[in-house]
């Protein structure tokens, strides 16, 4: 049983906590979550591709399980699109080491939804605009009904040097 009137520890210095799956601290650590993010899918890919599905079952499973940790991230970590890109490539790369996609096969196919004669696997740069702008119609849809939304969209600065996940949506 919890108690109730228990006081909230301070953050002691240089201590992070983790919400909602992203450690923070004073501010989000954008670098060292990239790299734990980049990390965490590598070893998910790695565990799809080693096991014995077949390549649709292994497609399916990558877009149900390794995917969705990205997805979750994209418009909370600052990410350069030359990153994303990279994960893509590094993602290819993985299933032509494991056998899953011929090293001179047609790149664009992996993406195409599979009754339309793809692999359908979710391409992670497409995965990432299209929740960028997910968040950005969220936002300019729903600030007049919700107080949190608002105080987002205040945040919103007109500042060019400051992250807009509207202006870059």
């Amino acid at each position: 049983m919890t108690d109730i009137n228990r006081e909230i520890q301070e953050l002691e210095q240089g201590k992070m906590y983790k919400y909602l799956g992203i450690e923070e601290s004073e501010a989000i650590q954008h670098q060292q979550m990239k790299e734990r993010l980049k990390q965490e899918y590598s070893r998910r890919l790695r565990m799809i591709l080693k096991c014995e599905l077949n390549g649709r079952n292994k497609i399916t499973t990558i877009g149900a399980l390794a995917v969705p940790l990205l997805r979750y991230s994209f418009g909370v970590i600052n990410c350069r699109t030359e990153v994303i890109k990279k994960i893509d490539w590094k993602t290819r790369k993985m299933l032509t080491m494991y056998k899953m996609h011929h090293p001179k096969a047609d790149i664009d196919r992996l993406y195409v939804k599979r009754r339309e004669g793809g692999r359908g696997l979710v391409q992670i740069e497409a995965a990432c605009k299209a929740e960028i702008i997910n968040i950005a119609e969220y936002l300019n849809t729903n600030y007049k009904e919700d107080q949190f939304v608002n105080i987002a969209k205040s945040h919103e600065s007109p500042q060019t040097n400051m992250n807009s996940i509207i202006k870059t949506a």
